[in-house]
This record gives C-alpha cells, sequence and structure tokens, in this order.
C-alpha cells in the first residue's frame, strides 16, 4: 500500500467507498462485502471490519486486518489501531505504536501520544513532554488539560501568561499559531478550572474585541449562571455570540418568552444578523409556534432575496407546518421581485413543496420542464425525490444518465437495491492525483518551524 494514495482516498473521499457507504452495506447485511474489500486497500471498509472483529472477541484477527495498513506508517491507521486497543484495555500496546509514530517526528502524534499517557496515570510524564510545546495552539491546549490532572495549574498558567503580551507581526508565522488572544484564553480556562470565576471573566473583558474572546467570555458566563453579566454582554455584543448564549439560557431554565425577547430586541445584534433571525425561527417552531417562524423568516428573504440558505430554511418551515401552497406563493413572489429568472440552485428549493401539494411526478414534471432540468445537478434532486416516495429504481435510473457526476448518490441507490458490484465499480474509479506538496503527504509529514521568540 502506498501511503499518500490512502491518504488521498481517504481526504478526499474519490476511488474508495466512503464512511457512510461501508455503513450502508452493513446495514443491508453485505458482512462479506466488506471484509473482503478491507483486504484490497479499502481503508473504511477496513476499520469497520476490525471494529466489528473486536466487538466479537477477534481482536487478533482485528488488528492483522489493520496490519497492512499500519506497516504503512499511516497516521490515520495508527490513530485508529491505538484507539481500538485503548479500547480493548491494551493500553501499553497503544501507547507503544502512538510513540513509535511521535519518535518519527509526526507532527499530530505528541498529542495523541501525552492525551494516552495522561488518561492512564502518566499525566505528569505527558506534562513534561508538552512543556517545551507551549508554542503550538493544539499542544498547549493539551498542556492545559493534562496540568490540571497533576497539580501543575499554576505551572501552565505561567507558561500562557508570558506569551500573553505578545504581539503577532506575521500571524500565525511568527508565533506558530499560539497567539496573544488563544492564551488569554486558555489561561482564563485555568482560572475557571481553579474556581477563579472572576479573574476569568476579567481576562476576556479587556480583549472582548477578539471573536475568540468573546465566544469564551459568553459560554462561562451562561455556564455559571451570570445572567445579569450575560445580559450586559449581549446588549454590546455585535458577534452575536452572547445573545445566542443568553437565549439558550433562558430557553434551558423555561423562560421561552425570555429567549425569544433576547433574539428580538431591536438594540440587539440578532434583530439583524440572519444567523440570530434562523435560531429564533427555529426556537419558536421547537415551541410550536410555527407560524411566527415563518414571519421571521418570510422578513430574512425578503430582505435577503436571492440567498439560497434563507430560503431553504424558508421552505421547510412552510413545509413542516402543512402549508406547501402558501411557500410556493412567497417563493414566486421572490422570484418576481428579481425579475422573474430563477437559476436551478434556486428553483430546486420548491420542489419538495411542489410535491406536497402535486404530488411526486407532478414535482418531477416540473423540474423537467426548467432550463436546467436535463443537468446533473438537477438529476440529484429528482432523484431524491424519487427515492423519497420509495422508487429506488427510478431514482438510480435518472442518476445512471450522470454516474461520472453523481457517482457517490448513485452507489448508495444501487447498493440498496442490491446491485453491489455495480456500486462498487462507480465508487473504485480512479481519477489523476494532484502532486503532493514539497515536504510530502498532508498530515503525515514532519514540519519545520521557527518558534515565536517570547
Amino acid at each position: 500500500m502506498d501511503v499518500a494514495d490512502l491518504d488521498y482516498r481517504a481526504r478526499t473521499r474519490s476511488g474508495c467507498i466512503p464512511p457512510e457507504l461501508v455503513l450502508r452495506l452493513l446495514e443491508h447485511g453485505h458482512v462479506d462485502v466488506v471484509e473482503l474489500q478491507a483486504g484490497r486497500g479499502e481503508w473504511f471498509c477496513a476499520l469497520a471490519w476490525a471494529r466489528l472483529l473486536g466487538e466479537q472477541g477477534r481482536q487478533a484477527d482485528a488488528l492483522e486486518v489493520l496490519a497492512p495498513y499500519l506497516a504503512t506508517g499511516w497516521w490515520t491507521a495508527v490513530e485508529a489501531a491505538a484507539e481500538l486497543l485503548e479500547g480493548w484495555g491494551r493500553v501499553d500496546e497503544a501507547i507503544e505504536i502512538t510513540r513509535v509514530r511521535m519518535e518519527a517526528g509526526h507532527p499530530m502524534a505528541l498529542e495523541s501520544y501525552t492525551r494516552l499517557l495522561a488518561r492512564h496515570g502518566r499525566a505528569e510524564e505527558a506534562f513534561m513532554l508538552l512543556r517545551p510545546h507551549i508554542g503550538e495552539p493544539s499542544l498547549a491546549v493539551t498542556l492545559v488539560d493534562v496540568a490540571a490532572a497533576v497539580g501543575r495549574d499554576e505551572e501552565a498558567a505561567a507558561l500562557l501568561a508570558a506569551r500573553t503580551g505578545h504581539e503577532c507581526s506575521d500571524f500565525p508565522w511568527c508565533c506558530r499559531g499560539l497567539d496573544r488572544d488563544t492564551a488569554i484564553g486558555l489561561l482564563a480556562t485555568i482560572r475557571e478550572r481553579q474556581g477563579r470565576i472572576d479573574e476569568a471573566i476579567a481576562l476576556l473583558r479587556p480583549d472582548g474585541t477578539t471573536l475568540l474572546n468573546r465566544r469564551q467570555l459568553a459560554a462561562l458566563l451562561a455556564l455559571h449562571g451570570r445572567l445579569d453579566e450575560l445580559r450586559a454582554a449581549a446588549a454590546s455584543d455585535d458577534s452575536g455570540y452572547a445573545v445566542r448564549r443568553l437565549a439558550l439560557l433562558l430557553e434551558e431554565r423555561g423562560d421561552v418568552e425570555g429567549a425569544i425577547a433576547a433574539y428580538r430586541q431591536a438594540d440587539l445584534p440578532g434583530a439583524h444578523d440572519a444567523h440570530a433571525a434562523v435560531e429564533l425561527a427555529q426556537l419558536l417552531a421547537r415551541h410550536g409556534r410555527g407560524s411566527e417562524a415563518i414571519e421571521v423568516m418570510r422578513r430574512q428573504a425578503d430582505a435577503r432575496n436571492g440567498d439560497d440558505w434563507i430560503l431553504h430554511i424558508l421552505a421547510d418551515l412552510y413545509l413542516g407546518q402543512g402549508r406547501p401552497e402558501e411557500g410556493l406563493a412567497h417563493l414566486d413572489a421572490l422570484a418576481a421581485a428579481r425579475g422573474g429568472e430563477e437559476y436551478w440552485d434556486l428553483y430546486g428549493i420548491r420542489l419538495p413543496l411542489i410535491a406536497a401539494r402535486d404530488g411526486v411526478d407532478g414535482a418531477i414534471a416540473q423540474a423537467r420542464s426548467h432550463p436546467e432540468g436535463a443537468t446533473w445537478y438537477a438529476a440529484l434532486h429528482i432523484a431524491e425525490l424519487l427515492a423519497g416516495a420509495g422508487r429506488i429504481e427510478e431514482a438510480v435510473a435518472v442518476l445512471e444518465q450522470h454516474a461520472s457526476r453523481n457517482g457517490h448518490d448513485l452507489a448508495g441507490y444501487l447498493i440498496d437495491i442490491g446491485r453491489v458490484q455495480d456500486a462498487l465499480t462507480i465508487l473504485q474509479r480512479r481519477t489523476a492525483r494532484p502532486p503532493e506538496p514539497s515536504d510530502g503527504p498532508r498530515h503525515d509529514a514532519p514540519r519545520s518551524e521557527t518558534p515565536c521568540p517570547v
């Protein structure tokens, strides 16, 4: 096996059987297919088969399945094997295979190795390994997590405090990503863990202009029930984080009206933020106020005519309320305001509403009458309508006309109707792989970076 090829196919889900379709094979009882493909270089099949064998108590067989992948040194396989070994109680073996990759210089192995150590009584050793790497964001997070297990919170805090005065000149290169705001956030995490909540809040507030700190501050205030302070933060936070946290906290406490008001107050960012409007609509729908939810999204759709994600949510709300006719009328009015022309990315939004009103065949007829109705992307929507009506064979026939563009969807439906070999043929079709970066396969080549001089 070639590590670069394995990595490329696993990352891009191309030329392989992706995990969701491995699951589909298993759900349809094709365990033999998964077993066979596991030995033919299909990583996601190998992982699923190894897990099944482990659950059956056949751990040696499971490791034998993974052995060819592990032999390449591919980090993804090493990490998966370590997770299985740890789950089986074979901790020393999990630590050992991770240590080998760490000592080989793999950029992601140190974090996994030290977390393994910390989980199994060797947190002191983990802390000392991580200490020189305080300037690397993921490892700094790991160090903060590990510090609690060995009573080294103050030492970790001192390491972070030394970085809070650094102003990045060329982020992320000058500091490898652990900028001042990240350091402050981690320091606040330590203070919160120590029960020094006021100090944690004070750390986050002076630099509240950063999104990172505003998000953490809002979460901190909500977690500790600091409702008045959260309200004050919501009133001045144009990022929307505090508004959302306030609304969630009030909803959890049973104050649905208060949660709604948090979004609706005219002086809050949620009144003008499309994402907050969506959350408000979802809140209303959760509490049986579908008509109000629709009205919220109608206003957003009118203000942002042509934003497909807004129209998707609006259409789904109309569908969920059993009001497809009204939904289509509103979409028609919006289309008219755009000059009457509607490209497929917007037209396709109306198909479930048409199907609810006129039936699946009526929706398909209208889809095919659209100027883009014969395209590969229209075929996806048509097939979805057919499949939703249980007409899988017809969905397959539609997608087979564009098999080169709709391979994964087509393969899923082929598995559903038992045409497994046809599905595999489509999925395992290889395409030319782009050249690797000069420093080797992504995620598997050690990196050389200059640490920040602080």
